[in-house]
């Protein structure tokens, strides 16, 4: 390698990693936007929240469908990193859980139209739903494992069944305000710890 092909390999990371940074933030912007007003959110407003010109959205997502999905898919990633780094800092397994199915639900029932994306005559439906599954159970099933090996929770339950379960509650949660998604699912997590005082042992 020579010298001037050393000078570029030390630039492109750093650029790299910004590109990636800035994207992040743009996303979280539009994530936010999507929160306050729904998917039709005004780009001038998503550019505001992400201090970048419209330009520069519309470079990154043409239309409102790509930036749509791009959000779609951030939240995933982001619902799944969670995980893993949820069981590290939290104090218990169970918390962890918790915490983590707390983020889920906030995902389920504030994306505001983000599930448009999901609807079956929608091409990218397979695509979408499938990297959702492949994401988020596999973290679950890490979730309920660990608190079942602590000792917390009942044996035996599947992440996706508890996926499924959370997914039901939110149902109708954007729809009736009297309706409180969050305090059902968390009597359904509740519900998955072992009885008290019943000598359980700290594993399976």
């Amino acid at each position: 390698m020579n010298a001037s092909d050393q000078g570029t390999g030390s630039t492109s990371g750093p650029k790299r990693k910004d590109a990636r940074r800035n994207q992040r933030t743009l996303l979280d912007a539009a994530a936010a936007a999507f929160v306050d007003a729904g998917v039709e959110a005004p780009v001038r407003d998503i550019a505001a929240r992400a201090g970048v010109g419209m330009g520069t959205i519309y470079r990154h997502f043409p239309t409102r469908a790509d930036l749509i999905i791009a959000v779609y898919r951030h939240q995933v990633d982001a619902c799944a990193e969670a995980g893993p780094a949820l069981l590290e800092s939290s104090p218990t397994p169970y918390a962890a859980l918790e915490e983590w199915i707390g983020l889920f639900t906030d995902f389920l029932v504030t994306k505001h139209g983000l599930a448009a994306v999901l609807q079956p005559d929608n091409p990218q439906f397979e695509t979408l739903h499938a990297s959702f599954l492949d994401r988020l159970v596999p973290v679950c099933d890490q979730l309920l494992d660990a608190a079942a090996d602590h000792g917390e929770i009942r044996p035996g339950y599947a992440g996706i069944e508890l996926m499924r379960g959370v997914g039901n509650l939110c149902i109708g949660a954007g729809t009736d305000p009297r309706y409180d998604a969050r305090r059902m699912v968390a009597l359904l997590i509740a519900g998955l710890r072992r009885p008290a005082g019943n000598g359980a042992p700290a594993g399976r």
